[in-house]
């Protein structure tokens, strides 16, 4: 169980995060929503240790991990995929996928192995594992990313805006990945900005109102409510992306 309590995250003297508390169970899909600025994104990134938290606690299985480096909550099967994929254009596929296994000190057998075990569920990457990640379209970068962050063996897998800028084809097989991924049991907490397709995949959501959980509860609960869409989820899709 990953479980954040009384989450505070300043940008310098301005606080972005006041005070959530989150908890993500094994094996559940959560959806955390919100208009621009409410706080998604940097929730996540102080979740994966990518920002210092200042005040609250974030812990695993009940140990706290507050202050522990994000190369150790890798370790521990936190992985991130954020927004925007974070490519090293110059690195092939192969060589990016190759980099997400890097702490797991692999052999060379073994690394070609897990490479096999996922690009089998992304057939296009397979097709380009000796290209420049840097050249491949929107769509297969998104997948990269994210086949990038299985290549980890997480046990929770955070998602930041997967179908940002993406083909609803291409958001459509990303979310078939993430449907057969939680019926084999990874945990996965995805921000999107698309609040119906988060709540029909979703187990549980939040939705996030400056910086603060305005509203939380069963994701058929939250998606028959169409008060809590317009007061806080009305926003044009690309306008919320953090």
């Amino acid at each position: 169980m990953l479980e954040v309590q009384g989450l505070h995250v300043n940008y310098g003297p301005v606080p972005a995060v006041r005070g959530i508390d989150l908890v993500v169970n094994p094996g559940e899909a959560i959806a955390v929503l919100g208009r621009n600025g409410a706080g998604k994104t940097t929730t996540l990134k102080a979740m994966a240790g990518l920002l210092p938290v200042t005040a609250g606690s974030i812990r695993i299985d009940g140990t706290d991990i507050t202050n522990l480096p994000a190369e150790k909550r890798l370790k521990l099967g936190i992985a991130l995929v954020p927004e925007g994929r974070g490519m090293f254009p110059q690195l092939s596929v192969r060589e990016s996928l190759t980099m997400g296994a890097y702490h797991r000190k692999l052999s060379h057998a073994e690394v070609r192995s897990e490479l096999a075990r996922v690009t089998e569920r992304l057939p296009r990457l397979t097709e380009r594992l000796d290209q420049a990640s840097g050249s491949l379209s929107g769509g297969e970068q998104q997948m990269l990313a994210v086949a990038r962050g299985l290549m980890s063996a997480p046990r929770i897998i955070l998602v930041d805006e997967p179908s940002l800028g993406l083909a609803p084809i291409v958001i459509e097989q990303l979310y078939d990945l993430f449907v057969d991924l939680k019926k084999e049991g990874l945990t996965i907490l995805v921000v999107e900005q698309y609040v119906e397709l988060a709540l029909g995949f979703a187990d549980r959501a939040y939705v996030l109102d400056k910086g603060e959980v305005a509203v939380s509860g069963g994701a058929s609960e939250l998606a028959a409510s169409p008060e809590l869409v317009e007061a806080y989820l009305s926003a044009a899709p690309e306008e919320v992306h953090s």
